[in-house]
């Protein structure tokens, strides 16, 4: 759609999907709206080449699947980085091995931005609210709220606006000037990438009682060579098997706790009626 555009166009596009990937979610709770396996195809989409936006998101996910940004704790910028990783990787030519080297830095970048937003805009306005609770401005505490959002994030898309509109060219003169051994080592490191990711969802979730499933999914992965639409059905037909034995095991307590509590209503009323 914006092949033809002028830079100025595309620049307020990918601004505007920034904002959607990473403030929209911050206003409307956790929606997921900057994972990149959603929000990269549509930047492909705009860009017209949807397949390509989704091959480069599914790499990303396969990255950030495993970064988690928890209170003071903070990796990097999901939604920023992979709008604008997506957006410079397709205006260059290239595919995933152009947008994982850049989609880090980007988002590391579009992190230590947020942070610096929010301690030096709305932590500034943190004793205002304080104020206005404690004399029941309920209305005036959701237009400062909602005007903060606006006002913070309007601010934060100002980084990828002019990251396209200046830096486009920059970074593809930059891109053709890598030499190539060190382009196949980035491309190599960025290949890498996912496998580190795994690592850290597996180094949350990994446990002895279900590790099983990871190596069947790896064998029928590695061996049988199943495609990953099969692979979810699978998964989904072994989540139900296992919900449905959880709940037969359930129900099965259930019913054993109900026998023992009639059991014990009969000793005690047996003995009541001896001991009368």
């Amino acid at each position: 759609m914006l092949l033809g555009s002028s830079i100025l166009i595309k620049a307020i596009v990918v601004a505007l999907l920034v904002l959607i990937a990473s403030g929209v979610r911050d206003l409307l709770g956790f929606t997921m709206l900057d994972r990149p396996v959603f929000i990269c195809p549509i930047v492909g989409w705009f860009f017209g080449d949807i397949q390509q936006g989704l091959l480069i998101g599914a790499s990303l996910e396969a990255v950030f699947m495993g970064i988690v940004n928890i209170g003071g704790a903070s990796a990097a910028e999901c939604g920023i980085a992979s709008v604008v990783g997506t957006a410079f990787a397709m205006m260059i030519g290239g595919g995933p091995e152009i947008a994982l080297p850049l989609a880090l830095p980007i988002g590391m970048l579009g992190q230590q931005a947020k942070n610096l937003l929010w301690i030096g805009l709305i932590g500034f306005f943190a004793p205002v609210f304080d104020r206005l609770a404690e004399a029941g401005e309920d209305k005036k505490i959701t237009r400062l709220h909602f005007g903060l959002w606006g006002l913070n994030w309007g601010i934060y898309c100002l980084i990828p606006f002019f990251a396209i509109l200046v830096g486009s060219d920059a970074v593809a003169a930059f891109v053709e000037s890598i030499p190539k051994v060190i382009m196949n080592g980035l491309t190599v490191c960025g290949n890498l990438l996912p496998a580190v990711g795994m690592a850290m969802l597996l180094k949350l979730l990994w446990s002895k009682k279900i590790c099983v499933y990871f190596f069947l999914g790896f064998i029928v992965i590695a061996y049988l060579k199943l495609p990953l639409i099969a692979l979810a059905f699978l998964g989904t037909i072994v989540a139900i098997i296992i919900a449905q034995r959880d709940l037969e095991l359930n129900q099965l307590s259930k019913m054993k706790v109900a026998t023992a509590t009639v059991a014990s209503d009969t000793d005690d009323e047996e003995e009541d009626f001896f001991n009368e």
